[in-house]
């Protein structure tokens, strides 16, 4: 399969590709010819994540991190 990264695009296009709505199609073309298709997916919006407290996501993260560093040295 193809990759394409937003990145590398002109701003412009990487917009146009991302505000796509569902269902919507882009046509690619080349010289007044088609030359390919696109259709935006109908994504489902991500499922809200429960409130995580800083001080607890802290903590988790420099416990990752200590144990990271037990385990190299």
């Amino acid at each position: 399969m193809a990759r394409l990264d937003l990145d590398d695009l002109p701003p412009r296009i990487a917009v146009l590709l991302t505000d796509l709505p569902a269902g919507e199609e882009l046509l690619l073309v080349q010289h007044g010819a088609v030359v390919g298709r696109l259709i935006a997916p109908d994504v489902p919006e991500p499922e809200d994540q429960p409130e995580v407290d800083p001080d607890q996501k802290v903590r988790e993260v420099l416990e990752h991190f200590r144990a990271s560093i037990e385990d190299e040295f």
